[in-house]
Formats: C-alpha cells, sequence, structure tokens
C-alpha cells in the first residue's frame, strides 16, 4: 500500500511541475482565506453559546465538541510554532495539487476530527464550485470571444539584420526559431539557450550571394528546407549543415518535364504535412515540382501551370493542403490552380480570376479543417475560398497594401481567425498585422508593429505564440504570460550573461617596435626648418645633375674633350666623311689579288673562267672628268 501511495504521489509532484505557478498561488490564497472564515465562524460560535449558558451538559459535549476540535485543530495549524506552519503549508499543497490522504492516515484520526474535516472539505468544496463556476463563466466569455485569445500582451524583439526579413521558420516543438532575409543570411535562435540580450547563437549563408525567399522545418523538425534566388533548393539539419541540394535542370530543352529539375530561380517551398521525406518547390520555369529527400538526382513528379490559352504561366506560391492530397498554386496571371498529388495532368480545381492578372500571389493558406483556402494577392487583397465550390470566393478585405511577393497570411490555431500584414513606403506610417474574423470576414484586431512593413507572420498552434517579420530587418515575437507556453517566455526570464573576466584580461595588445618612444623619431617642431634640409637632399628635392665641366667623373663623359682619348672620339672617328672615287678604290686591289691569291680564288681555280676586264676608253676618261654637277644633271 505504501508503495502505491509513493507512486501515486510521484505522478502527482510531476504534474504539479506543469501547472502555472501564478494559478496554483492564487488556489492558495482562496484556501488560506476560507480557513481563516471557518476559524472566525467557530470562535464566534463557541463565544455565543458560552453567553448563552446552556444547562444541558449533553448538548455541549455532543455538538460542540466536534466545531471545538475542528476550531481549535484549525487554530493550531494557523497559529502554531514553525512546524505546524509548515505542516499546515504541506496540508494546503496536498489538497490542492497532492494525491489524497492514505486510508489508514485517515482511519488513525477519531471520528471527531473525521468529521470536522469532512465539515471542512465539504465548505471549501462549496466555495470551490462557485468559484469554478464563475472561471467557467469567465472561460465561456473568453471562449466566445476570440480576439482574446490573441497572445499580444508582451514582445520581443529580435534583430536579423537591416534588410528585409523575407523568411520565417518555428519547428514543431517551438524550440528553434529560423529567419532568413534579403542579406543572404539565415540565423538561428534557441529560445532555451538565448538569455536577454536575445542573441542568434549561428548565422550561415548556405545559397552564396542569393537571397532567401523561403523556410520550413519539415514535420519532424530534423531538416529545414531553404528555397532562395536560385534554382537548386537545399535542405539542412537543425545545425545548420548541408544535408541535401536539389540538382539543376537543363535550360536548353524545351519541356520543362523532360529535365531533371528547375531552371530558373525559385520562388516558393514547403513540406509535406504528412511525408516527412517529400518536399515541394515552385519556379520562374513555369513548374511545381516534388522531391524526395532520399533522392537528390531527379524531381518526383512536375505539375505545370496553363493560362486560359494553354500558355505557360509562372507559380509565385505553392502550398499542401492539411492532409498532403491537394496541391494549390498562385499564379502570376491571377488564377489559383489546385492539383490531385498524384494526377499531375489535369487540375482539380481551377479558378481563373481569383486576383487581378499581373499581380503576383503572395501566400496560400489551408485552415485546419481542410475546407477553407486564404489567399493573399498582390492587388491588395485577401480572400478566402470554400474549395467545395471554387468559383468565386466566399469572403473578399480590400485595402490591405502588399508591396512584397512573400507577404504571408494564416489561420489562427483554433480556425476562427485569419491574419495577414500590411505594407508601407519609407516614413509612412506603421506596418500593422490585421486580424479578421472568418465567419462574418470582419476587423476584429490590429497590431501596430513597426515603422515599416509587416512581410512574414506566424502563429504557432503549440505556443500560441505570433512571430512576425518586418522590411527593417525585425522578428517580433508576440505572446502572453499566461495564454502562451514556452517559447520566448523561457528567454526573458533569463538575466543575461556577464562577461567573463578572463576574457577581459587576456585581451592582447600588438605594439609595433617604432610606436614606444625609445625608437620613435623626435618630431620637428617647425615644418620650415624641414622644408629646408630637404631641398638641400638632391634626392628629396629632385634636384637635376648639372653638367660636367673639366674632365669626365662617376661615368660621364665630358662636354668638351680633354684628353686624347676624347679628342680622337669628336674629330677622328665620327668623322667619316670621303671625297674618293669607290671604283678605283676597289680596283686598285685587283693586281695584287691577281698575283696572290689567299681566300676565294684558290677554291674556284679549275671552275671559273679567267676574267677579263674591258680597257678604259677615252669617252671614259673625258666622263670621268667631268664635273659633278653635270653628271647629276644628266
Amino acid at each position: 500500500m505504501m508503495e502505491k501511495w509513493h507512486l501515486l504521489w510521484d505522478s502527482q509532484v510531476l504534474k504539479a511541475r506543469t501547472f502555472d505557478l501564478e494559478a496554483i498561488f492564487e488556489q492558495t490564497r482562496r484556501t488560506a482565506i476560507e480557513r481563516s472564515q471557518l476559524v472566525l465562524e467557530g470562535r464566534q460560535k463557541d463565544d455565543h453559546m458560552e453567553q448563552q449558558g446552556e444547562s444541558s451538559q449533553s448538548a455541549k459535549s455532543s455538538v460542540p465538541a466536534p466545531r471545538n476540535k475542528a476550531t481549535a485543530a484549525t487554530a493550531r495549524k494557523e497559529s502554531g510554532g514553525s512546524s505546524s506552519d509548515s505542516g499546515s503549508d504541506s496540508d494546503s499543497d496536498s489538497e490542492l495539487i497532492g494525491p489524497p490522504l492514505p486510508p489508514q492516515h485517515t482511519s488513525q484520526g477519531g471520528d471527531d476530527e473525521l468529521g470536522s474535516l469532512t465539515h471542512a472539505s465539504g465548505t471549501t468544496a462549496h466555495s470551490d464550485d462557485d468559484d469554478e463556476d464563475d472561471e467557467g463563466e469567465a472561460q465561456d466569455d473568453d471562449d466566445d470571444n476570440p480576439v482574446k485569445k490573441i497572445p499580444d500582451s508582451h514582445e520581443i524583439t529580435l534583430q536579423h539584420g537591416t534588410k528585409i526579413v523575407s523568411a520565417l521558420a518555428l519547428d514543431p516543438s517551438g524550440a528553434r526559431l529560423v529567419t532568413g532575409g534579403l542579406d543572404y543570411d539565415v540565423r538561428f535562435w534557441d529560445f532555451a539557450g538565448m538569455d536577454q540580450a536575445l542573441q542568434a547563437f549561428r548565422s550561415i549563408q548556405p545559397c552564396e550571394c542569393h537571397q532567401i525567399t523561403s523556410l520550413q522545418y519539415s514535420i519532424t523538425g530534423d531538416v529545414i528546407l531553404v528555397v532562395s534566388g536560385n534554382a537548386q533548393a537545399k535542405v539542412l539539419d537543425r545545425d545548420g549543415f548541408n544535408v541535401m541540394e536539389c540538382v539543376k535542370g537543363d535550360q536548353y530543352i524545351v519541356d520543362m518535364a523532360k529535365t531533371k529539375g528547375h531552371t530558373a530561380m525559385l520562388n516558393s517551398g514547403c513540406w509535406h504535412p504528412k511525408m516527412k521525406e517529400e518536399f515541394m518547390t515552385c519556379s520562374n520555369d513555369g513548374t511545381v515540382r516534388t522531391w524526395d529527400l532520399t533522392s537528390e538526382k531527379k524531381h518526383k513528379s512536375v505539375f505545370k501551370p496553363r493560362s486560359f490559352q494553354g500558355k505557360k504561366v509562372v507559380p509565385t506560391s505553392c502550398t499542401y493542403s492539411r492532409d498532403g492530397k491537394l496541391i494549390a498554386a498562385g499564379c502570376q496571371d491571377g488564377t489559383i490552380q489546385i492539383w490531385d498529388r498524384n494526377l499531375s495532368v489535369h487540375t482539380k480545381f481551377h479558378c481563373r480570376q481569383a486576383h487581378v492578372p499581373g499581380s503576383d500571389t503572395s501566400c496560400l493558406s489551408f485552415s485546419y479543417d481542410g475546407r477553407t483556402l486564404a489567399s493573399r494577392g498582390g492587388d491588395d487583397t485577401l480572400k478566402m475560398w470554400d474549395i467545395r465550390n471554387f468559383k468565386k470566393p466566399v469572403n473578399v478585405a480590400t485595402g490591405l497594401c502588399n508591396y512584397y511577393t512573400m507577404t504571408d497570411c494564416c489561420f489562427s490555431p483554433d480556425d476562427r481567425l485569419l491574419l495577414t500584414g500590411t505594407s508601407v513606403k519609407k516614413d509612412g506610417g506603421n506596418g500593422k498585422l490585421v486580424f479578421f474574423d472568418r465567419v462574418s470576414f470582419q476587423k476584429v484586431y490590429e497590431i501596430e508593429v513597426t515603422n515599416a512593413s509587416v512581410v512574414r507572420c506566424l502563429w504557432h498552434p503549440k505556443l500560441n505564440q505570433i512571430m512576425v517579420g518586418t522590411s527593417n530587418g525585425l522578428a517580433k515575437v508576440y505572446y502572453d504570460p499566461v495564454k502562451s507556453h514556452r517559447g520566448a517566455k523561457l528567454c526573458v526570464v533569463k538575466s543575461q550573461r556577464k562577461e567573463r573576466q578572463a576574457e577581459t584580461l587576456t585581451q592582447d595588445y600588438i605594439i609595433t617596435p617604432h610606436a614606444l618612444p625609445m625608437f620613435r623619431e623626435a618630431r620637428q617642431r617647425s615644418t620650415r626648418k624641414q622644408l629646408e634640409k630637404d631641398r638641400l637632399d638632391p634626392r628629396k628635392s629632385h634636384k637635376p645633375e648639372p653638367p660636367v665641366s673639366g674632365p669626365g667623373r662617376g661615368g660621364r663623359v665630358a662636354a668638351h674633350g680633354g684628353t686624347l682619348s676624347s679628342f680622337i672620339v669628336k674629330n677622328i672617328a665620327l668623322d667619316k666623311t670621303d671625297d674618293s672615287n669607290p671604283r678605283q678604290a676597289i680596283l686598285r686591289h685587283a693586281k695584287e689579288a691577281s698575283d696572290n691569291p689567299y681566300w676565294v680564288a684558290p677554291a674556284y681555280t679549275q671552275t671559273q673562267p679567267v676574267p677579263m676586264f674591258a680597257e678604259e676608253s677615252e669617252s671614259d676618261e673625258e666622263a670621268e672628268k667631268e664635273p659633278e654637277w653635270k653628271k647629276r644633271k644628266i
């Protein structure tokens, strides 16, 4: 029996650890007030009976005795020593959150004590019933009004960067938040590991210089789908390490169904809600492709949206239905097309005028019951559709500015509200998070987030917290201490870590040798003296070299020849004027060459004929005697 009692007590203690502390303190306060009232009533009744002085001793011994015992027992518990106080605290705690007393402990007490405990517990139970009725009525009022369930009493701000937070994802358990932006960064935030400094524990650039457009955790929360501005989606693990990269298709093939992957930049992507290894992406190449995590060499299936004329259109957003049987895509021509996941040829539902043609449908979101689809258009509208009657929208909200192709819309966890963000121009006001009633589609609530556009929004059903991404690089988390659970509540209670003293003492200072005073050159007090010194220095002043006077020096030759060698070079060796007849200069060596041949003639004596020169006539002699100017004239 004692073992069962300990097991029961341990289970109750474990359950008690999950209770809300504020509710426990409130219940303890009410119990203390009720017991004090009981003690006061017992004392008043005893005084009244003593004043009356009833003569019946039996009545005094039978009726007041239990009350006196109950009064004394309660008085001992309330006004006793420290040990009795601790006992009363333990009794109150056991009455609130602990298991009931064992039978043997109850039987050991007398019948009078049992009667007094039964009377006190009956009174307490009656008052608790009244309180529960009041709380139940208040709870019914809260259930009737979905606005009171919006957790917006508190907020924290996470600084992602300076550019737009274009992607936002929270794992199914609500422990980690991932943000991505147009600055190519993906930041990881751990609520349990953060303190009041609210710093991300990791920042990576998984797609290098491509902007992040979409992030989402799988249903198991162990991998993250990263969709960026390139044609290849990536899958990362919880710590940001690469798990898979989709293959890129051949852009020269006309039929996109024949390629292995996307050939243009991606627009959106999401995981299958039931199958943990399947995900989907849509691209500017006009296709929606499903992928399997185990095979990265090729896509799983291809869906090709078509316009009314049968032409290719670009899907800007895509999503699965809650059961994973339908695939929906919003296209640039204003259409919303829905396929059966297993039949990729023809659409199952097709609305051709869902939004204004040419505007990008930024988001599609199915309700939790799976019958309603919400679409956020680039034509500043928010529409709600019933997929059973997909010809025209059920409700339309207009005047919601949308400047971004990734503006979100989502349903509340109870499916009674629909929320989206609004865009504003620079210094044009505050971006708002707007809530609409699903039935009446009236704007029931709005939150002014910041002086920038609200791009991404996410209402986590387990945490009951709202995450918002803005165009000025902020990621805000809205929560309520009573209605929300874990998440941001874990990090706001932790004080900021102090800087370790060892880190401050071990900062190294780099000192260059010439920065020390003993090596430092003396500073000139006047710049004029320094300029005069620089003027005298031929290197600093760039003074031209003076001409050499006298004999040459330093490898330079003097301008005038002062030595014999310079005189010969100038007057003899460089003088190449010659007035002699070149024919005569050559023929004067002819007789010696014929008499004493040495170079060429001996080699050709057997083969060459004897040279015979013509005799010089008188006409040639007269021509040689004529003046030079006559020869030139001829």
